[in-house]
């Protein structure tokens, strides 16, 4: 193998940080040794923009946002090792590393978050957190793995994308709430049209994390600190350094993703699929 494309990870907001850190740290670790003893050339690392939530604002963010001293939940933390982990190894072993963070990956036959959010809304489950006016960054996930592929391409020790993170996300950011509203009038389910303060969704979030914890309960809490950050916070980020570094360009506008995804929205929000 010549190149290693990392894309494998255990997402969630919750769950022991063992877990997190078994899989996606050390899993990293372990794929970045396996890589350099076998000879590969380049590792492409699947990261996350989480590495850099400090649960504040962050509009057009760019690459020089440092981690944050503390995480809210295992997720981040774990992938923010593993991001800091293969940057480290550029240039050991002959081996050239980089690590993209698409944000919000989303398209037809998504396991993860397209399930939920039409699930929560199934069961009139779906508050909207905060004013309502964040704007995010999203990733259709052709555009995603264009990315990899074109990272991948130009990647030798000295390229000026070698050792370095990148934000990969449509160029264009989005309302939130206002785009929730827009894939759940594809699936066909009603809008989010109830709410709760940015303040009392993250007490609810730690009450119930503490819950857990305590019980502890089966499956993730319904509301978490992190989760509640997410949903009330702004988080889009600039791809200029990936245009300007290994020349990073869409293959499908957000327009075109959206009509594909549209199929796979309807079967979701008319089958009890969504259910299991």
């Amino acid at each position: 193998m010549s190149t290693i494309f990392h894309c494998a990870a255990l997402p969630g907001i919750w769950g022991p940080w063992s877990l997190y850190e078994n899989i996606n740290t050390h899993g990293t670790l372990t794929l970045l040794s396996a890589a350099a003893d076998a000879g590969a050339a380049r590792f492409v690392y699947t990261s996350s923009p989480s590495v850099i939530f400090d649960g504040s604002d962050m509009v057009d963010a760019d690459e020089s946002r440092p981690y944050p001293d503390r995480f809210l939940c295992g997720y981040p933390r774990s992938k923010a090792l593993a991001e800091a982990a293969v940057l480290a190894a550029n240039g050991k072993q002959n081996l050239a590393t980089v690590a993209l963070r698409p944000h919000l990956i989303w398209g037809p036959r998504d396991n993860h978050l397209l399930p939920t959010l039409v699930q929560k809304a199934r069961h009139g489950r779906l508050r909207r957190v905060g004013d309502g006016h964040n704007v995010i960054s999203t990733a259709y996930v052709e555009n995603a793995a264009a990315a990899h592929l074109q990272a991948a391409d130009l990647l030798n020790p000295d390229a000026p994308h070698a050792g370095n993170a990148y934000f990969i996300n449509e160029p264009e950011t989005v309302n939130l709430w206002e785009w929730i509203n827009q894939l759940l009038e594809l699936a066909e389910l009603p809008t989010v049209s109830r709410s709760i303060s940015a303040p009392a969704a993250r007490r609810l979030g730690g009450a119930l994390e503490w819950i857990w914890r305590i019980l502890p309960l089966n499956g993730d809490p319904p509301m978490t600190r992190f989760l509640a950050e997410q949903l009330a916070r702004s988080h889009s980020f600039s791809i200029e350094a990936a245009v300007r570094d290994f020349g990073y360009r869409r293959i499908v506008t957000a327009e075109e993703g959206l009509r594909r995804v549209t199929p796979y929205l309807q079967e979701l929000g008319q089958g009890p699929s969504s259910d299991t």
